[in-house]
């Protein structure tokens, strides 16, 4: 018989290398045809809930490495929730209208303007589907559970008439009106953006200095006095009708060059310093509200203009005066609405001037080539006073790219000026992560205009209002729930398959349509009404999920969007936030802080590192990602997980491979009869599950990974596992030593496998089918338990004081190494002196510390220590070479090798064992 016989060489079939890209795939289809996601719901059937409700992805492509964080992020949650004991459903969901298909479809050949727009439409809808199809896949492909069989999608009939509903009590309650207002406009979409579909990019502009002569200066400016602006838009001065000044600001009156300007007191250095002034007078000061109903000459054109007063102008920038064009700034509209100045945007869709502008040679020109023509007529006029150029961030359609204006059009508006304040207190009653989120979104809504909600386009939930005879809009509860009733059985192409007749109550009459004729309105929904009315289309709609959600989780850029429309319609609509909490991860960028473009060439796909690596590695990427702010990800950091996940993949190797002889109904030891060491290492491994736990219920995967990590590679790997083996391996099978280790060790791999499942789903199913637990699959067991152990605290202080010493000691074998004093530290014979508390403290942990600190001989001596003891903090210690022989089966030096002459190959220890276990030994002898 072979020494190699004689020991419990542990045996696994839990293979080293996870082949994670096959494998993987194997157990998402095996969880699919066994309904895993129901079953684990039917489970908690009764327990309290928690809901997620999933921000819906735009429909467009392939997902990317943002996807893949916000969903995995999402699964992690949904998954501990479920295994914590909360019924924790989890609908994906779909954004599908809006510009992206109508662009796809462009590109295809597609021409809108030229198809029936039912048609064009169907067109749109097939393409959302394929989109969604091939997403699903994507999702799927990275181990989210999820109720994939009933999506909610925003194309979808019954979602369309909830969202209907939600407009419908809004324009009930009068936040919904319809105006003419500069708003943003995107000429390469040819429709209103809403903030969120704002972005913000360098541009270079002109900026030019502009002098007004005054009209009427009401006796107290002359004539030959000019107001000088500063505008970084030339191509709105032929649409100007005011120019603001401040009236809690003071303006000086100068003269150079015998001409004679006002300009902002407080910006009159900096302006005559940009002007080249050198020499001029300050021939008297104003107040602004002096200059309230002047008027001033246009420049190019016989055109009176109004000087206005209101707080809006600053003394930032410029020169303290602010030219106004009411059809194209925000400002600039608010303040000649209360001057009764006309709202003037002689423009069209496509950013060309019209007619109505007071410049023949402007007409049909683009209003970006105007600005030089407009400068050089200013240049002639002798009222430009500078033009030079400068880089500035500038608006941008994020989904063109292409520089957006302010444009005064038509639309329709929701006002939340009526409700603003409960909106507010919503927020206030919110919980948000981080912290910041409440300030964010607090600030935004407390400065938020009207939202402009009809958009100029074909693909999108059609705007349900209706126009008699004399175009007044007609929308009712009547009408709207008629609507609503039509698109839930027809989705909302119905639109534009009925007449307007068809669409309205059967007998509807309205007194401004004598002949009973009416027209359909042919604006849609701003996709973010769409999405933002997902509460109600979804939350309150589904049966089995609820109102409000416990989360909505999704990038910091929805504050704007996403967080913000939701918030608007659901307080407009309920009076209450459709959350309770708000959490919000940064942007996905690569390692060295670069946006992911094509361009730039720095793209990772997650189905690329899915067949590279497993989706396993992207969702430890994620677990191990500080989402706070933003998170960096190459190949080099996904191999830094790969690495991590070997790690935990090996741990477990060695803990399945050593507990595959123990039976944990049989085999078990009880806690109080653990040895110290192994009560040790079960306190430890409890207050890592304690500590994991309340990292989850923060939604803190960072610290649940970096605490897993740590008690694997440091408290396991490298402490309990390394001494391990002269447990494991050597001791005899049934010894107490043996199966007080393989509880705790069998004890980490169950809890370890539970606490890591959200994280590592493939991986910890694949570790389950080797632990003899109760649960077919790891997903329909429940988060391990915190236990409760008698004297834990003292027991942790007492091996907290150990480890220190272990240091030390591990300090001096490693010296000794360096000394070629020894080889392997089971060449070491060490004595420890002790002062009297260590002593003590030894004494009270009884614990095999020759064997934990894997030498061959160690003393723990009451003696005083020699001269050339190494001086320690509590004790010190000498090291020498072990006296003996290597016994061929424990690889200890020992001196009584032979001392058993029926075995004497075998050290003593090795012998009583050899012949208990193996008795066979004894009559066959023993080979190396």
């Amino acid at each position: 018989m072979r020494i190699k016989d004689t020991l419990n060489l542990g045996k696994t079939k839990f293979k080293m290398r996870g082949n994670l890209p096959v494998r993987e795939a194997e157990w998402q289809k095996q969880w699919e045809d066994n309904d895993l996601y129901e079953q684990r719901l039917k489970l908690n059937e009764g327990k309290p809930r928690f809901d997620l409700h999933d921000g819906p992805p735009f429909a467009n492509g392939n997902i990317h490495m943002g996807h893949a964080l916000n969903k995995i992020s999402k699964d992690i949650i949904v998954r501990f929730k479920n295994m914590d004991g909360y019924y924790a459903p989890y609908v994906p969901g779909w954004d599908t209208h809006g510009l992206p298909v109508e662009q796809q479809l462009a590109k295809k050949g597609v021409d809108r303007k030229t198809m029936d727009r039912a048609k064009y439409r169907e067109l749109c809808r097939q393409f959302a589907e394929e989109q969604i199809q091939k997403q699903m896949a994507d999702f799927k492909r990275l181990g989210v559970m999820a109720d994939w069989k009933h999506p909610y999608i925003t194309l979808q009939p019954e979602f369309e008439a909830e969202e209907i509903r939600v407009f419908g009590e809004m324009f009930k309650k009068g936040y919904i009106y319809k105006g003419k207002k500069p708003v943003y406009w995107s000429w390469s979409s040819e429709s209103t953006l809403a903030e969120a579909e704002v972005e913000y990019h360098d541009i270079k502009s002109p900026r030019i200095y502009v002098a007004f002569p005054i009209k009427d200066g009401k006796g107290i400016l002359d004539s030959d006095t000019s107001l000088v602006i500063w505008t970084t838009t030339p191509w709105t001065i032929p649409s100007n009708v005011g120019i603001t000044v401040n009236p809690k600001f003071d303006y000086s009156v100068v003269e150079v060059n015998g001409k004679k300007y006002v300009i902002g007191a407080d910006r009159l250095a900096a302006v005559a310093e940009d002007l080249g002034w050198k020499d001029y007078k300050v021939l008297k000061t104003l107040k602004g509200t002096d200059f309230d109903r002047m008027t001033y000459q246009h420049p190019l054109y016989d055109v009176t203009g109004l000087v206005m007063n209101d707080t809006y102008v600053t003394d930032d920038d410029g020169t303290g005066l602010v030219h106004n064009a009411t059809g194209f700034g925000e400002d600039d509209y608010n303040v000649g609405r209360r001057y009764g100045l006309p709202v003037f945007s002689p423009m069209d869709a496509q950013g060309r001037f019209t007619e109505e502008v007071p410049d023949p040679d402007l007409v049909g020109m683009f209003y970006d080539d105007a600005n030089k023509v407009v400068a050089d007529k200013l240049e002639k006029a002798g009222a430009l006073l500078k033009l030079s150029f400068f880089t500035h961030s500038y608006p941008h359609d994020w989904r063109t790219k292409k520089p957006v204006i302010y444009r005064a059009t038509t639309q329709w508006f929701a006002s939340i000026d009526k409700f603003r304040d409960q909106i507010l207190d919503q927020i206030e009653k919110s919980e948000f992560i981080p912290s910041w989120g409440k300030t964010r979104l607090y600030n935004m809504i407390k400065d938020r205009g009207d939202w402009v909600i009809s958009r100029q386009r074909a693909w999108g939930v059609p705007l349900p209002i209706f126009y008699a005879e004399d175009d007044t809009p007609i929308v009712t509860p009547e009408t709207i729930e008629h609507v609503a009733q039509i698109f839930e059985k027809e989705g909302s192409n119905a639109w534009y398959t009925h007449t307007a007749e068809e669409l309205l109550p059967e007998g509807f009459k309205s007194e401004h349509s004598p002949n009973g004729k009416f027209r359909k309105e042919t604006d849609i929904l701003d996709v973010w009404f769409d999405s933002g009315s997902s509460w109600a289309g979804v939350m309150k709609y589904r049966d089995g999920l609820n109102f409000p959600a416990d989360l909505y989780l999704e990038g910091s850029d929805q504050y704007r969007g996403w967080f913000n429309s939701s918030l608007i319609t659901s307080v407009a609509v309920t009076g209450l936030a459709p959350y309770k909490e708000v959490l919000s991860q940064g942007f996905v960028l690569d390692d060295k802080g670069h946006k992911m473009s094509k361009s730039l060439g720095n793209v990772i796909s997650p189905n690329d590192v899915i067949k590279k690596m497993g989706a396993e590695i992207i969702r430890l990427w994620v677990a191990q990602a500080d989402t706070t702010s933003d998170v960096a990800v190459s190949y080099d950091i996904l191999k830094q997980a790969s690495e991590s996940y070997r790690k935990i993949r090996n741990t477990f190797r060695y803990m399945l491979a050593n507990t595959s002889d123990f039976d944990p109904k049989e085999n078990r030891v009880a806690y109080n009869e653990l040895r110290s060491v192994d009560q040790y290492m079960e306190v430890k491994l409890n207050n890592l599950i304690k500590e994991s736990l309340d990292a989850y219920n923060k939604f803190d995967f960072t610290t649940v990974y970096k605490k897993i990590f740590k008690f694997i590679s440091n408290d396991l790997s490298a402490f309990y596992l390394d001494f391990a083996k002269d447990v494991l391996y050597i001791e005899a099978k049934n010894s107490h030593a043996r199966r007080s280790m393989q509880t705790v060790i069998y004890d980490a791999a169950v809890k370890l496998a539970k606490i890591l499942t959200p994280i590592l789903p493939h991986t910890m199913e694949e570790i389950w089918g080797f632990l003899k637990e109760d649960e077919e699959y790891v997903q329909l067991a429940n988060m391990p338990e915190v236990e409760t152990y008698e004297n834990s605290d003292e027991l942790l202080e007492n091996w907290s004081k150990f480890m220190s010493l272990r240091d030390d000691v591990l300090k001096a074998l490693e010296d000794a190494r360096n000394q070629k004093l020894i080889g392997k530290s089971f060449e070491a014979a060490v004595t420890i002196y002790p002062d009297k508390e260590t002593k003590a403290m030894l004494d009270e942990l009884n614990a095999d510390f020759r064997q934990i600190l894997i030498v061959s001989d160690l003393t723990i001596s009451d003696e005083e220590a020699p001269e050339d003891a190494e001086k320690l903090k509590n004790a010190a210690i000498v090291v020498k070479h072990a006296d003996g022989e290597v016994c061929p089966r424990c690889r200890m030096i020992r001196t009584d090798i032979g001392v058993d002459p029926k075995l004497p190959m075998l050290c003593g220890r090795c012998a009583e064992i050899v012949e208990e276990d193996y008795p066979e030994a004894v009559q066959e002898g023993l080979e190396k």
